[in-house]
């Protein structure tokens, strides 16, 4: 992927923060239950909900991407940042 020629401020960086904090506590959380021998049905649920909050933080940084950065790249005609969503897209829905 190549560079961002343009910056702006994110709209949703503190929200994004801590919702990767948040996942990454319960990610640890999870990796002590299986330590700990805990039910795999348990861990599973628990993999679940992290993987939920994953998601959700990532369609709160596309959101913003979508409002603010592909906004900018269309107006100034910027193809190759449409190309770089593109994959970025493709890679996420992997």
């Amino acid at each position: 992927m190549s560079e961002h020629t343009h910056t702006h401020t994110h709209a949703n960086t503190k929200s994004v923060i801590n919702r990767l904090s948040r996942a990454i506590g319960h990610l640890t959380a999870v990796r002590n239950m299986v330590e700990q021998g805990r039910d795999c049905s348990e861990v599973l649920i628990q993999l679940a909900a992290v993987r939920s909050a994953i998601n959700k933080t990532c369609e709160v940084i596309l959101k913003d991407h979508l409002e603010h950065c592909v906004v900018d790249a269309i107006s100034s005609g910027d193809r190759e940042a449409l190309e770089d969503l593109n994959r970025a897209v493709e890679l996420l829905m992997k």
